[in-house]
């Protein structure tokens, strides 16, 4: 069965020091709860990871919640790569990083 994503953001990102600049979809999809009443949410990174585990959290509105609270993440990703909207405008500000 295909997934149905929820919501997605489209960015841009680039190795540190370089203009080659890549795609990268964030696609969050409908939270689940699993056959062991895990409340989890699936999170793609396509672009960027292969494959991406699904979130899991305390109920299905937390799971949702931490899967698409992905500046976390992609802060943690921003001392290898930079990353930029789709317009080419940088995703965090100077102030911010």
């Amino acid at each position: 069965m295909t997934q149905k994503w929820i919501a997605e953001r489209k960015l841009l990102f680039a190795p540190k020091n370089s203009d080659q600049r890549r795609k990268l979809v964030i696609r969050v999809g409908a939270p689940y709860w699993t056959q062991d009443n895990m409340a989890c949410c699936p999170v793609e990174y396509d672009g960027l990871f292969e494959e991406f585990a699904d979130i899991c959290g305390a109920d299905l509105l937390h799971a949702l919640h931490l899967a698409a609270d992905v500046d976390p993440l992609i802060k943690r990703l921003s001392e290898k790569y930079d990353f930029f909207f789709d317009n080419g405008d940088p995703y965090f500000d100077d102030e911010d990083e």
